[in-house]
């Protein structure tokens, strides 16, 4: 059975990573960079909540706090879903198509691994635009002595949220038209909030320091 990567030592997974092996790959290093972000963003609102320092930022961080900690777990989860979904598209390519019926099965196995193999990366991309949304008010507001923390974590989460959406277009380059309709629409959407997001997180970041 295989160990799940956040389970691994860091050498361990990064080992992996480094391999010829197609799994792990850029969608499990974006889930993973994403766990990063919300673990930097938890550590930073916990240096801010019940500081009277820092009380104007308490509510900022009381919401980044509940993002994060969700987003973290989450992000685990989806580090193995997506390499599972990988490993389900490579598996459904080796399946027989000697006859026509056989050609059909293959194909349709095929596109619902692909499909998948789409929806996971596209979470991890949603996930982390939330993150990216909670960053600039924990950079304005928060502890002052952890915002290059937050300028990390924006940083980490903008990496999750371009690195799986590059996953979601070179999947949906495999689909038909009419499959992942919804996605085809969100995906470029997500990508320039992120991009306004990340620009924002930068400036806050550099004012504050």
């Amino acid at each position: 059975m295989k160990t799940p990567w956040m389970e691994m030592t860091v050498r361990d997974f990064q080992s992996a990573l480094a391999s010829s092996s197609p799994t792990p790959g850029g969608g499990t290093a974006a889930a993973i960079a994403l766990g990063q972000a919300s673990a930097l963003t938890i550590m930073v609102c916990d240096l801010t909540l019940g500081k009277d320092k820092w009380q104007e930022g308490w509510d900022g961080a009381t919401s980044a706090l509940s993002t994060s900690v969700r987003t973290m777990s989450r992000a685990g989860l989806l580090a193995d879903e997506d390499s599972d979904a990988f490993d389900g598209v490579m598996d459904s390519f080796k399946l027989p198509k000697e006859t026509d019926v056989q050609k059909s099965t293959r194909r349709d196995a095929i596109r619902k691994a692909t499909l998948i193999a789409t929806e996971k990366p596209f979470e991890t991309a949603k996930l982390a635009l939330n993150l990216l949304s909670v960053l600039p008010e924990l950079a304005t507001s928060g502890n002052a002595n952890a915002v290059s923390d937050v300028g990390v974590a924006g940083l980490l989460a903008s990496a999750a949220c371009k690195g799986a959406l590059f996953n979601v277009d070179i999947n949906l380059d495999s689909l038909p038209e009419d499959m992942a309709a919804d996605i085809r629409i969100e995906a470029p959407k997500i990508q320039d909030e992120a991009r306004i997001l990340s620009r924002k997180i930068m400036d806050a970041v550099r004012d504050r320091m």
